[in-house]
């Protein structure tokens, strides 16, 4: 699996590239700049980039425009953006496009490398891995008169595992519960909501992130 790496603190650049080569990925590019970024973005059509937003010459969020940039060009190409703070900006912009893997992770979640592996596989392969901090954020700020407001505390929880781009089984698995019943839950949020139900998972979640992120 074909990686581009965007990162402008050299250790931190480094650490990824040999993380990732240490789980199969080939890197076929690492930069530290937002030009540079889309420049082997639009080159090598990577599987997926890990794109740090802030990134030189202004180090506001280079590294961000410069993927969804060559977004436009290459439409689906999955990107995972990493960040130091949760800015919900930067998480809006990144989902206004539903085409494609996304994903937005804190800085800090790398150091847990099951985790981050694992959200790297699962944006490239077309799904989305957003960090609780930015899902809890994104609940948090709803109006609790609104249809958010609807949904029951267990229903809340598998409306933050799905939006964390979890399977059926996965949300059973760490709510100790059946499948059947996060089904039923599912349809409840989905009903609530009055978003359009879906088998896909990845298309499930970004309706579930984009109705979070439109209110």
């Amino acid at each position: 699996m074909r990686v581009v790496i965007a990162e402008d603190l050299a250790l931190l650049r480094e650490g990824l590239i040999k993380l990732l080569q240490a789980h199969d990925f080939t890197v076929v590019a690492a930069v530290d700049n937002g030009p540079d970024l889309h420049k082997a973005l639009t080159h090598h059509h990577p599987d997926v980039a890990v794109v740090d937003v802030r990134l030189p010459p202004t180090f506001t969020d280079e590294g961000l425009q410069a993927a969804i940039s060559a977004r436009a060009q290459i439409p689906g190409l999955p990107i995972l953006v990493l960040s130091q703070h949760v800015e919900q900006l930067y998480a809006r912009e990144l989902l206004s496009d539903d085409t494609g893997g996304v994903g937005y992770l804190l800085k800090d979640r790398v150091f847990d490398i099951g985790q981050f592996i694992e959200a790297v596989r699962r944006v490239a392969a077309g799904g989305t891995a957003m960090d609780p901090a930015v899902i809890s954020q994104l609940l948090a700020r709803q109006d609790s008169q609104g249809p958010l407001g609807q949904l029951t505390p267990r229903e809340r929880e598998v409306l933050s595992e799905m939006a964390e781009g979890r399977s059926n089984s996965a949300i059973a698995g760490r709510l100790y519960i059946t499948e059947k019943a996060v089904s039923k839950h599912i349809n409840n949020i989905f009903t609530k909501l009055d978003l359009p139900p879906s088998s896909d998972d990845s298309r499930r979640v970004l309706a579930v992130l984009a109705y979070l992120n439109g209110q």
